[in-house]
């Protein structure tokens, strides 16, 4: 499993603003040239965001973004699903379908990956970016 650029673009996006005093808004064209996203990305990684509700953007001469809610409650979690959608590390784990051999909850692999899944997506859950925005200072 690797994320995607997008991603990985939208993570600076997030810290950026995180490391911002609450309630700044900043360009769009500043915070790509500062993070080194480009801006057909940036214009496509801020409208997920936004639509997830982890980002706002303001129009006009002073418009641009900021964070939509505090930073401490913005996951790395919400980052990936709102960039990749569902957590799944297996198809099997989100469709029992899926699987032809349809052994369901009996399959060793599917019991092991789903434990894995679960514990992913707690540690993803607990990193929040006002703590990784605590970090770069």
């Amino acid at each position: 499993m690797q994320l995607n650029q997008a991603t990985d673009y939208a993570f600076r996006v997030v810290l950026y603003l995180a490391g911002l005093p609450s309630g700044t808004v900043e360009s769009g064209v500043r915070i790509a040239e500062c993070q080194n996203i480009p801006l057909r990305f940036f214009q496509k990684i801020t409208r997920s965001l936004s639509a997830a509700g982890l980002i706002k953007s303001y129009r006009g001469v002073e418009g641009g973004f900021a964070l939509a809610k505090p930073a401490g409650e913005i996951t790395l979690y919400d980052v990936i699903t709102a960039m990749e959608g569902p957590l799944g590390i297996h198809r099997c784990l989100a469709d029992r379908k899926a699987c032809n051999r349809h052994c369901g909850d009996d399959c060793p692999v599917h019991q092991a990956l789903a434990g894995i899944q679960d514990r992913l997506a707690a540690d993803l859950l607990r990193v929040t970016f006002a703590a990784l925005a605590a970090k770069t200072k």
